[in-house]
């Protein structure tokens, strides 16, 4: 474990999803995946659909995200933080087996709903089916990888 860190803070509209120093984090952007370690240089990108793994403690710890952005800074302390303001998250932990066979299910009658063009909300439908299709994806991807609970 190097000896600085970086300050992780994921954050969705409902909660506050993971506060901690980490070594390294690597996020999906807009333009591919980046990793960052301490002392990055500040940017801020958009976030794609996929997950962010921080390692910490020699252990992966991995989000399934979807959407929003990322900031990267340097404090006043002169520590790297690392700010994602995700439209969702949540800790592979999170994804049981019935949240993952729900996620399959609503991902399928979602795709049905948004074939029949009377529907108005269409951005809705299509921000729940990525937010179900990435949970399965990234729950498919982790799931016999070794991680942090």
């Amino acid at each position: 474990m190097s000896a600085k860190q970086l300050k992780l803070k994921i954050v969705t509209p409902e909660r506050l999803v993971l506060e901690e120093m980490v070594d390294q984090v690597s996020l999906p952007t807009t333009l591919g995946e980046i990793t960052v370690l301490p002392n990055h240089v500040p940017l801020i990108t958009g976030l794609s659909s996929g997950d962010v793994v921080a390692f910490a403690g020699g252990e992966h710890v991995p989000m399934a995200v979807v959407g929003g952005f990322v900031e990267i800074k340097q404090n006043g302390k002169r520590e790297t933080e690392v700010a994602v303001l995700a439209d969702f998250a949540e800790h592979i932990s999170e994804l049981h087996e019935e949240k993952i066979e729900k996620a399959k299910a609503r991902a399928e009658e979602l795709k049905k709903l948004m074939e029949n063009k009377e529907h108005v909300d269409f951005e809705h439908f299509e921000a729940e089916l990525e937010r179900s299709l990435t949970r399965v994806k990234i729950a498919d991807k982790w799931r016999n990888k070794k991680y942090r609970k």
